[in-house]
């Protein structure tokens, strides 16, 4: 009897700090919104190109787009799978949760679009014809990363070198080829990166929808989770990436969502588990 009240407050207390450790890693995530918000600002003022339109603002604030649209759906994932029960995912409550969603899938396609944009920014170079420093005290800036600029002035435009190229699609901004390469493959990885988390939703959601209409069969099962774990696999390479590039808040931004979905993989896993047990009764 004994044994069985310890169990059961063992149990208890995992259950509690599991749950604070879930909540935990949300709330940080909300706060990177504000952290991109940040840094993309500060980027926007030196990458902005005449004629802004909506394409334009949502390539230069894709990670703010698109950290605000994951943080709402994980919000919504969390509700469904741990929060509200499967009897009252019907009526109102399902049109409300399935609306706000479709609105987040369409920002998560939009950011997608956006970091495609950003990377096709550094596909065209040329050669930068006149010395930098002619150029000083006219508006020009320094690529020195993916979303870095510094303005050019006397002092940088004589640690740019000879080597010097003028980047096609940003107004006055040049760049050496070496920083121009590094935000060619940061950029491209952004793509992926969207592109894996896209599809890493889609599976959820057919995930979700097969267990609300009776589980999910177990032949789709084990190839399910074979897909799931490679775009997983993805998305850690992308985070490693990033942190040997000095991207700390990309980095620090894919390890928290990666934490993220290990929760809500273990919510849908416990909800299969909750309804495989009420099947058997």
């Amino acid at each position: 009897m004994v044994d069985t009240l310890r169990e059961g407050e063992s149990a208890e207390t995992f259950a509690r700090v599991y749950k604070a450790m879930k909540y935990v890693v949300y709330a940080l995530l909300s706060v990177n919104i504000a952290l991109f918000l940040d840094e993309e600002m500060a980027s926007s003022a030196h990458a902005a190109t005449s004629g802004m339109d909506l394409f334009t603002v949502i390539q230069l604030f894709s990670a703010t787009l698109d950290t605000a649209a994951w943080v709402l759906l994980l919000l919504l994932f969390e509700l469904e799978t741990a929060v509200i029960p499967d009897d009252r995912l019907v009526g109102k409550t399902k049109w409300v949760i399935h609306g706000i969603r479709l609105i987040c899938g369409l920002a998560i396609v939009s950011a997608f679009w956006g970091y495609l944009g950003e990377w096709q920014v550094f596909w065209h170079s040329e050669i930068l014809r006149v010395p930098a420093c002619e150029l000083v005290g006219q508006g020009w800036s320094i690529l020195l990363d993916f979303d870095k600029f510094i303005a050019l002035d006397a002092q940088s435009c004589t640690a740019l070198g000879t080597e010097i190229v003028a980047i096609s699609k940003l107004e006055q901004v040049v760049a050496t080829p070496a920083a121009l390469s590094s935000a060619y493959q940061l950029g491209l990885v952004d793509v992926i990166n969207s592109a894996t988390w896209i599809l890493v939703v889609v599976l959820l959601e057919i995930e979700v929808r097969m267990q609300l209409g009776g589980g999910v069969p177990q032949k789709f099962q084990r190839p399910l989770n074979g897909v799931k774990i490679g775009l997983y696999l993805t998305l850690t390479v992308a985070a490693v990436y990033w942190g040997f590039e000095g991207e700390f808040l990309d980095f620090w931004d894919a390890a928290l969502w990666l934490f993220a979905f290990v929760f809500i993989e273990l919510n849908v896993f416990e909800w299969q588990r909750d309804l495989a047990q009420q099947a058997r009764q």
